[in-house]
């Protein structure tokens, strides 16, 4: 450590600067600033280093614990990896934009993580969401405007949720610590679990994920994969971990994921699908909550950055040399971007867990623990969501980008910068899947040893690994695997795109037409009034003529007479 400021800061500076500068400068800004973070880090002392008295209460704007060095390692990680990747930017890309919000984007995960108390992490989650959404606003097509409007919109509400939720916990409790709230019956605490669980990607607060990621540039999406979920896993771990309700939320995003995956045609959407599906499997360790769980759960987040980074990696390159990403439209590659078909594989195997790859280290933590503690019909889930990935994510990507049907596309391998990007990810995946006690498991929050090259464990992925492969091979053969087709997938996001839209407008129709039919009936009972005012007292109405003053007489006296008959009577 040779300054004790929050890490956060230090990208911040480096983003602003990547805004502003050009070729070698802004180059040599978004290689080193990460890696001088990075190395920051090491040997950073436990506990409170910032902290800013407002407003009565003590914000503490950088803390660390062994937890957030692991997520701080990670960012600075994928950050120099991202970066790399983006290297070749040139300004008909929109480098400036997309340099400078990449970094201002992993600045504000780095200060989520660091981050001592609610207030600090709120001003941190809803600045992950105005960086970031650039990201999809660069590609500069009409559905990326669209979809980034969305993405916004969604993750505004998450940020006001978890500020609404801090408020009401503050003035309960006194306390905005980041720390253990489970649900305690606290209204408070359902108001966190949702502003979590929608970056988190819960079932049915997901599709801002496979709506927006595929809609970002082939790079910025790399980024994209890397921070705002990885800090809704943190978060989660920080304040609901050991609740059981978890356990059951992340077994479904294990499973449902793979059906749409399966049938998916963009491949970005695929892995889409893939991350809410490795996510699950996060959520489900913090759920059962013991150490073995919780350090398989961010193990896994580590290790996802990483491979799932290197997937779509591999698919920028392909759309970046293609313009293409549509499984339908792709095959043969292999022939023109042997290191890119390769750099897939590899996060292929990862992703599914392959013995010796990085998935295989973390994912199988997540699944011991859930027998360990009880869990063997979750266990199953897992077990069935795990063959499912290798389906999709293993073998569906690489198969239908690279191999399949030749599509005739010859075209040339990525630019150096990719390849190397992909490449570091490359032997990260490799060597921590071959000595994760030597790397990996260093770092993890928990003292809890843990073996993952057992015989059974071993024997157990590979036997389900290649009759999971058997499988695809039997359904292909058979001509029952779904095939590539041009087409779009409902999903829960018809709820908001379309359904929301027919509903606003359909009673927006009915209370115009109640509006017309209640004012012209108004308008009509008044007119009728003024009417009946007029034939009275206009010019040829019976009040308006000129009276003798002998019937006024009358008139008067017979009233006079009606009032002392009452008066009289009563």
């Amino acid at each position: 450590m040779w300054i004790d400021a929050p890490p956060f800061l230090l990208l911040f500076i480096g983003g602003l600067l990547a805004g502003v500068t050009r070729g070698v400068v802004r180059k040599a800004i978004l290689l080193v600033v990460p890696v001088l973070g990075g190395l920051n880090l090491i040997g950073m002392q436990e506990g409170v280093h910032l902290t800013w008295d407002v407003a009565g209460y003590t914000l503490t704007v950088f803390e660390v614990d062994r937890m957030s060095l692991l997520f701080g390692y990670l960012f600075h990680l994928a950050t120099f990896i991202g970066n790399m990747f983006a290297l070749h930017l040139g300004e008909e890309d929109r480098a400036s934009m997309q340099h400078s919000a990449a970094m201002l984007y992993a600045g504000s995960a780095l200060g989520a993580v660091f981050a001592g108390d609610l207030i600090v992490l709120f001003v941190f989650w809803e600045m992950l969401a105005l960086t970031s959404v650039f990201l999809i606003w660069a590609r500069g097509t009409e559905r990326s405007y669209r979809a980034g409007f969305r993405y916004l919109i969604i993750h505004v509400l998450s940020g006001v949720l978890l500020l609404s939720a801090t408020l009401m916990r503050a003035h309960e409790t006194g306390s905005i610590d980041i720390d253990q709230i489970g649900l305690n019956g606290s209204f408070y605490a359902w108001i966190f679990l949702l502003s979590f669980g929608i970056k988190a990607a819960f079932p049915l607060l997901h599709n801002w994920l496979t709506d927006a990621y595929p809609e970002g540039t082939a790079t910025g999406t790399v980024f994209l994969s890397a921070f705002t979920t990885k800090v809704a896993v943190y978060s989660l771990a920080r304040t609901f971990a050991g609740e059981d309700l978890l356990i059951y939320i992340g077994a479904a995003m294990t499973a449902f994921p793979i059906f749409y995956a399966v049938i998916e045609n963009d491949l970005r959407r695929v892995l889409g699908y893939s991350m809410i599906n490795q996510i699950g499997f996060m959520v489900c360790g913090i759920g059962i909550g013991s150490a073995m769980s919780i350090n398989g759960a961010v193990a896994h987040a580590f290790n996802d950055v990483i491979f799932k980074g290197l997937l779509f990696m591999s698919m920028g390159a392909v759309l970046h040399q293609t313009g293409r990403i549509n499984g339908s439209d792709l095959g043969g590659l292999y022939k023109s971007m042997p290191f890119t078909t390769g750099a897939c594989i590899v996060g292929a195997s990862s992703i599914s867990a392959f013995p010796l790859f990085s998935g295989f280290v973390s994912k199988s933590m997540v699944m011991s623990a859930a027998i360990y503690e009880g869990h063997e019909v979750v266990w199953l889930v897992l077990l069935f969501a795990a063959a499912g990935v290798f389906h999709h994510a293993g073998i569906k990507i690489p198969f239908f980008a690279f191999y399949g049907h030749d599509s005739g596309i010859r075209t040339t391998e990525a630019p150096k910068n990719m390849l190397i990007a992909m490449g570091i990810a490359m032997v990260l995946n490799v060597v921590i899947g071959t000595f994760p006690q030597q790397t990996l498991y260093l770092i993890l929050p928990f003292d809890a040893p843990y073996s993952p090259y057992d015989a059974t464990h071993v024997l157990t992925q590979t036997q389900l690994l290649f009759f999971g492969a058997l499988a695809f091979v039997g359904l292909q053969k058979t001509g029952i695997y779904p095939p590539e087709l041009r087409s779009t997938n409902i999903d829960v996001e018809w709820s908001y795109r379309k359904l929301g839209p027919w509903v606003v407008n359909g009673v927006g129709s009915a209370a115009l037409a109640i509006d017309g039919y209640v004012r012209s009936s108004v308008m009509a009972l008044v007119h009728g009034v003024l009417a009946a005012v007029n034939r009275a007292h206009g010019q040829v109405g019976p009040l308006a003529r000129s009276w003798p003053a002998g019937s006024m007489v009358f008139w008067v006296a017979l009233s006079l007479a009606a009032y002392l008959l009452f008066y009289l009577y009563r």
